[in-house]
């Protein structure tokens, strides 16, 4: 099937994208179009006109901080995965992002556009909520900041307004006594994820102070799960398995043509487990590392 046709704009500048979006309402912002244009060719999308910002300046950069990840609106997935600053200022990026379809697709798709695009199915923007960063976006009428947990407000729907662009995604770094795991589990590399588990693990000594987890492919949105009241006793088998419980409790697994809502639901049993360990793992052995 091909798309259905539409105009088609690639500014120079900044401020003459903004006004094309504003011009038209059905307007479209493609950056990567890994996302988009897949359901062009589907017709599941049919703006009536493309603003291609693959020209614009200074948004393919990726600045590592102490503070944490700044990426922009045109760093593609691979040069994001790539740097070393970001595994060590904040290895979930990384560790997700390895996750994320195949080379061809990271080396062409951005992280942002991923983000924006909001589907509760990829990792990136689970990270994003997971760590509690936040996209700035700019319009005609100026720019602001929105924090992850207002940005996704339903399937592949976020709070963006139809004007604004997404210039530059923020992923705070890792803090003294945090950890980080990820797993998730695909019919085959590179699919959509069955059911995917990022977490971050906080410690003192060998103590579990905190522990969050986001998960993919079980609700509607990237969901965000406290499981910290769980593991109070200490990481045993009991607690970890308590915590899959308390998640599935804030989960939706469904049925679709892939896998069976129960077996989801195990999934999120087994993964919340794993990860939860890999997280307490990593924060021990930075915990030792910072000693």
């Amino acid at each position: 099937m091909k798309p259905a046709s539409f105009a088609f704009v690639r500014p120079q500048g900044l401020q003459h994208a903004l006004e094309a979006l504003a011009a038209d309402p059905g307007a479209k912002v493609l950056a990567g179009g890994q996302s988009l244009v897949p359901l062009l060719s589907m017709r599941l999308a049919a703006p009536s006109t493309l603003v291609d910002i693959n020209a614009l300046p200074d948004l393919d950069h990726v600045r590592v901080e102490e503070t944490g990840v700044r990426v922009g609106a045109l760093a593609r997935h691979a040069d994001v995965l790539a740097s070393g600053d970001v595994r060590r200022v904040q290895p979930l990026v990384s560790l997700a992002l390895a996750h994320v379809a195949h080379a061809t697709i990271r080396n062409r798709g951005t992280t942002v556009g991923s983000i924006v695009h909001a589907d509760a199915a990829a990792e990136m923007p689970m990270v994003l909520a997971l760590l509690g960063g936040s996209v700035t976006v700019s319009s005609t009428s100026g720019t602001r900041t929105i924090p992850a947990s207002d940005l996704f407000a339903g399937p592949m729907e976020s709070t963006l307004h139809h004007d604004e662009i997404a210039l530059e995604a923020l992923f705070p770094a890792l803090t003294s006594g945090e950890g980080v795991g990820f797993a998730e589990v695909a019919r085959r590399h590179g699919d959509y994820a069955l059911v995917g588990v990022g977490g971050v693990v906080r410690t003192e000594g060998e103590t579990v102070v905190s522990a969050r987890l986001g998960y993919l492919s079980v609700a509607d949105v990237p969901t965000v799960v406290d499981v910290s009241s769980a593991l109070a006793g200490g990481l045993t088998e009991e607690a970890v398995t308590a915590a899959g419980e308390l998640a599935l409790e804030h989960l939706e697994p469904a049925d679709d043509l892939h896998a069976t809502a129960a077996y989801r639901s195990q999934l999120v049993r087994v993964l919340t487990a794993r990860v939860l360990r890999a997280a307490y793992d990593d924060a021990v052995a930075r915990g030792g590392a910072d000693g």
